[in-house]
């Protein structure tokens, strides 16, 4: 790793003098350990914080509560009580000092020219409020937050691989933008040894109801890009709502006027630009901040990336519509190559150029001026983010190619056969088997609201679904697009993933010429889908795309926006929801505080009883571990007994050998304790005597699943990047029918990827002790790949059931070597599916499969 020598983020004391080194940091509070000021006690503070932020009661309901409690003291003999009520409750979370910065407004009016005769329209005489919080002083509290200490980067770096051969970025500061800025900063050299400080922001307008009456809602969010990209994927508290933007509304008469249009593009730029007036100051000169650490370092600030949809994008770039926020390719031509936008450009063009010349030649409405142009090193076209969530996502995905298929199908066969083709896609998507994480849909894809959360679901089992009804170059478009999709959103990215991104570009842009040869569009020159062509740049700028996607805000509108307006009383809603945020923000500030005191170890009660230690359903030795795999971290594979109400599970090898239906389990035991106990002896059982044989005859425990941890940072995980599944092997699941999965089990520890695992579906977990000794196990049905390189259209390996003398080919296995949990999907080819098959036994009925590596980003990891 080669750190920037320019800021090199120097430790120094309150007055901004740098320290020796080996220097030790100040203490993080110098308060008592039992001081839980402004609350009495941890029993306030946990009450507190579990009734408004985990629980949310509302203030009767609290009053209850509480009257219950003081009751049930009394009847005990005691006169101390907690609080009096949701008044008392509130006063102490309002008085915590810690987290408060409190909101502020101001208000905005239209100044410009009115109209010489008619009446004047009432946009341009209202006045319009803004409410917002210091976006200083919030950053601040971010960069001292010591939940961040060990995940927080510092320095902007550029990380090599093994042998520093191969190039790979990140997190946000491993990007050349973070570095390129940090030389920019150095050339003063007042800035050197000091911190650079890049300010993310995002924003997007929300709904928080339809049904009772349009409410929306500007939230505009901030978060620091020294924070890693896992703390701001996980919410954290790494990401702030720092404001509510106004939202201008007029009559129909003049909604489409350009005037009221571009007073309201502005406002919303004149409003971010004062928002973030305090962070200005310390841009060129450097302050003192103290650090989660316990270090005050020298900080400079400089804003960072914006994460947007493509509409925020087109205003915050002051272009028009239908062109690309990020080059100068003409809107009809967008996929050619052409120059980036810049600022200096644009000034130069605006300065040059007419106001008709800059719309119709180069996209650019000449009558706004950015924020960006209000602060040093700050170029709006350059600090756009890429936005999976809406550029790829929702938008070449759902509303392109998913759309682009069934007008080739309607094209193809006329309406009402493309009516029966697209049911029977429907109850292909519909008969997908189960999978930990992934999600079912019982009608297909036909349903009224999507949502992110839906396109991506439906990503993972679409392109089965289609093949067979879709010529072959449209299934490779397929393919090119979700290796595209799945490449950039990599917690690491190479140079050789580089390299495969852009051949997925390149295929994809080759295969869908299919859709212009049919007929089905007639041009490409789609924003979203060209904004493709600049995954490339902007992953060297910014590091890995996962850390500034716009699904990161719109989680986030459920705890700064949606949940609050529903705790409201819907009259005047936005005060109280700005009283809940800053709230919120108080005691997620004490609870990081309490804990880097260590005043919250153990429970509520553990810490004033000393209870005593309770044994688990499992005993230690219950718990077996699984093998490391070359590509992830493994934690152990946990068996947990979820037997099912009224159904006991075998308890010798007999019973469940009838069970589960494999009338030679014995043997497969037999097999499975003389690879355990010889795993030298490369015979056969059957060469083996039978009085040399080991064998088991005593009782087992059955087990209904098992859940697996390992490290997956693509995917939706943990802050340390750690994905729990479970695998499921029961005969009744949800009392409606039996699921068994299917698992990648290593076969092969030193080839990659699909070619030292195999396939196998569990029919039942078990272990049993002999000689003292556990032993957790699996029984399986192998499954046989076929080829050695995976499918040319689909990109996926396709595998079928494993038979022996037309027997199945059953095994017993140790569940270490089970790596984790497989998808598969049935090969459907070109016959309809009869609605009789079902999602849970479609593993029963067919006899071909695709190995689904879009099951999860760590899958397609493997599976590739």
């Amino acid at each position: 790793m080669l750190l920037s020598q320019s800021l090199a983020a120097h430790p120094c004391d309150s007055d901004g003098n740098f320290l020796p080194p080996n220097t030790q940091p100040t203490p993080l509070s110098n308060k008592l350990p039992d001081d839980w000021t402004p609350f009495r006690n941890r029993i306030e503070f946990e009450l507190a914080d579990f009734v408004y932020t985990v629980n949310q009661t509302p203030a009767n309901q609290i009053d209850r509560m509480l009257d219950i409690w003081a009751a049930s003291l009394i009847l005990a003999g005691s006169s101390t009580t907690i609080f009096r009520d949701h008044y008392d409750l509130y006063g102490t979370i309002d008085s915590i000092p810690l987290g408060d910065v409190k909101w502020e407004s101001f208000s905005v009016k239209y100044t410009g020219p009115l109209p010489d005769s008619g009446s004047t329209p009432l946009w341009m005489e209202d006045s319009y409020d803004v409410w917002f919080r210091d976006p200083h002083k919030v950053v601040q509290n971010m960069l001292a937050n010591p939940d961040f200490a060990m995940e927080i980067d510092l320095r902007p770096y550029r990380e090599f691989s093994t042998d520093r051969d191969e190039r790979q970025w990140q997190d946000f500061m491993s990007g050349d933008w973070a570095w390129d800025q940090a030389d920019a900063i150095a050339e003063d050299p007042d800035t050197h040894g000091s911190t650079f400080v890049p300010v993310i922001l995002g924003s997007d307008k929300t709904t928080v109801s339809v049904a009772t009456g349009q409410n929306d809602y500007y939230p505009l969010y901030a978060s620091v890009g020294n924070v890693r990209n896992n703390v701001r994927r996980a919410h954290c508290n790494a990401v702030a709502v720092i404001g509510f933007l106004a939202m201008p509304k007029t009559t129909k008469e003049h909604a489409a006027t350009a005037g009221f249009r571009n007073f309201r593009r502005q406002l919303f730029h004149s409003s971010v630009s004062y928002i973030l007036k305090n962070l200005k100051p310390a841009m060129t000169k450097p302050e003192v901040t103290m650090f989660g650490d316990g270090y005050y370092r020298r900080v400079i600030y400089g804003l960072g990336p914006y994460i947007a949809d493509y509409e925020e994008q087109v205003l915050l770039a002051c272009i028009v519509r239908n062109w690309c926020c990020k080059c100068l390719s003409f809107r009809a031509h967008l996929d050619e190559n052409s120059l980036l936008r810049s600022r200096c450009h644009m000034d130069a063009l605006i300065e040059e150029l007419t106001r008709a010349t800059l719309w119709d030649e180069y996209g650019v409405v000449g009558e706004l001026v950015p924020f960006t142009n209000d602060f040093p090193r700050a170029d709006i076209h350059e600090l756009l983010a890429l936005d999976i969530l809406h550029q790829l996502i929702k938008g070449a995905f759902k509303d392109h190619l998913v759309e682009w298929v069934e007008k080739y199908l309607l094209l193809t066969h006329g309406k009402a056969q493309a009516d029966i083709i697209l049911d029977d896609i429907d109850r292909r998507i519909a008969a997908v088997p189960s999978f930990s994480g992934l999600q079912h849909f019982p009608q297909g894809r036909h349903f009224k609201q999507w949502t992110g959360d839906d396109s991506k679901a439906l990503m993972k089992v679409y392109l089965p679904a289609i093949e067979g009804y879709v010529p072959t170059d449209v299934t490779r478009t397929f393919r090119a697009f979700l290796e595209f999709c799945y490449l950039v959103r990599q917690n690491v990215i190479t140079e050789k993933t580089l390299d495969e991104i852009q051949d997925a570009l390149d295929r994809f842009h080759r295969y869908r010429e299919i859709f212009i040869t049919t007929g089905v569009v007639f041009t490409f020159s789609l924003p979203r889908q060209h904004s493709m062509m600049h995954y490339i740049l902007l992953i060297r700028l910014f590091g890995a795309p996962n850390g500034l996607c716009s699904s990161i805000t719109e989680s986030k509108h459920i705890k700064a926006v949606k949940e609050p307006w529903r705790r409201s009383s819907r009259y005047k809603a936005l005060g109280q929801m700005l009283v809940t945020n800053q709230r919120l923000d108080k005691l997620a500030a004490s609870r990081v505080n309490f804990h880097a005191r260590s005043m919250l170890a153990g429970t509520c009660l553990s810490s004033g009883v000393q209870a005593p230690k309770t044994a688990s359903v499992l005993d230690a030795e219950d718990t077996p571990e699984i093998v490391d795999d070359p590509v992830s971290i493994l934690a152990p594979i946990k068996c947990a007994d979820t037997q099912a109400e009224g159904r006991k599970r075998a308890q010798t090898v007999p019973n469940l050998a009838a069970e589960i239906q494999v009338p030679n389990l014995a043997d497969h035991i037999q097999q499975f304790l003389f690879e355990q106990l010889h795993p030298d002896d490369t015979r056969d059982l059957s060469e083996i005597p039978l009085n040399q044989r080991p064998c088991y005859v005593g009782k087992i425990s059955v087990f209904n699943s098992a859940s697996s941890t390992f490290y997956a940072p693509s995917d939706l995980s943990g802050m340390g990047g750690m994905k729990r599944e479970h695998i499921r092997s029961c005969p009744m699941w949800r009392n409606e029918h039996s699921r068994n999965d299917c698992v990648f089990v290593i076969t092969n520890p030193d080839a990659p990827g699909m070619l030292g695992m195999d396939v196998a579906r569990v029919l039942a977990f078990f272990s049993f002790r002999r000689n003292g000794k556990h032993f957790p196990c699996a029984v399986i049905h192998w499954f046989n790949r076929i080829g050695d390189a995976p499918d040319s259209d689909t990109g996926m390996w396709t595998v079928q059931p494993s038979f022996t003398a037309n027997q199945p080919h059953f095994a017993v296995i140790h569940i270490d070597a089970i790596f984790r949990a497989a998808h598969l999907i049935p090969v459907y080819g070109s016959t309809p599916l009869s609605p009789l098959i079902k999602f849970h036994h479609v593993l029963d009925v067919f006899t071909l499969f695709y190995v689904n590596k879009y099951a999860d980003h760590h899958a397609f990891e493997i599976a590739a």
